[in-house]
């Protein structure tokens, strides 16, 4: 008979924090499918991101909290349409692939849905498959949120807005001057749903910029 693999003292550690995580047991009380739920509900609440009517974007969406999230907030009015590698659960208002964002298909299927329309705001929650290498890691996370930009000044309306997951460390400065030069607002924001010990943070892009738009000001960076 086969032997149970042991846990690791990491792998208890890491279990004992998620089942003792306050985020974790709202998550389950209030029928969020992750704790990352009250990531986006905090900023929204902060920078009123989310209303009726709009269309959204979500990339690396699954298991599909932040989906919830905004289809609450946009009470049945607009379009969500969502893209992750693993399958995001059928919820009402939400169009969801089971792709791969950085594939032509991916975005062949998102182009057929918008058609000529534009996006009111693109969310990206994108991470790689993590190798255990910091900077190659690091690398590949930036890769995903370049094409996320790239896809955000394309499709966003010029009022629109993109909300990125980044990791601070190789490669945030330079992502955040491209930020910089797509939008007219750029802030950086830590909710307390992100773990203390977490590199994690998002970048939150306001408006497409034109050539008369005046360079971002330090006062749009706050957290």
């Amino acid at each position: 008979m086969a032997q149970k693999p042991k846990r690791t003292k990491s792998g208890r550690a890491w279990m004992h924090e998620h089942v003792t995580d306050p985020y974790v047991k709202k998550a389950q009380t209030d029928g969020y499918r992750s704790r990352a739920a009250y990531k986006l509900l905090e900023i929204d609440a902060r920078d009123r991101l989310l209303k009726p009517g709009m269309t959204v974007v979500d990339l690396g969406a699954a298991p599909g909290s932040w989906c919830q999230v905004a289809a609450r907030k946009m009470k049945g009015q607009g379009r969500m349409l969502a893209i992750d590698l693993l399958p995001v659960a059928a919820m009402p208002g939400v169009e969801s692939l089971e792709g791969d964002f950085t594939e032509p298909a991916a975005l062949n299927w998102l182009t057929e849905r918008l058609q000529s329309g534009r996006v009111d705001l693109v969310l990206s929650d994108m991470a790689p498959n993590m190798s255990g290498v910091g900077l190659r890691d690091q690398a590949r996370h930036y890769e995903l949120c370049d094409l996320a930009l790239d896809f955000a000044v394309q499709w966003l309306k010029p009022d629109g807005d993109f909300l990125v997951k980044v990791f601070q460390g190789v490669g945030f400065e330079v992502f955040r001057r491209s930020m910089q030069a797509a939008f007219v607002q750029v802030a950086i924001r830590k909710p307390d749903a992100s773990r203390d010990r977490s590199a994690e943070v998002y970048l939150l892009g306001r408006r497409l910029r034109n050539a008369d738009d005046p360079a971002v000001t330090s006062a749009d960076e706050g957290v």
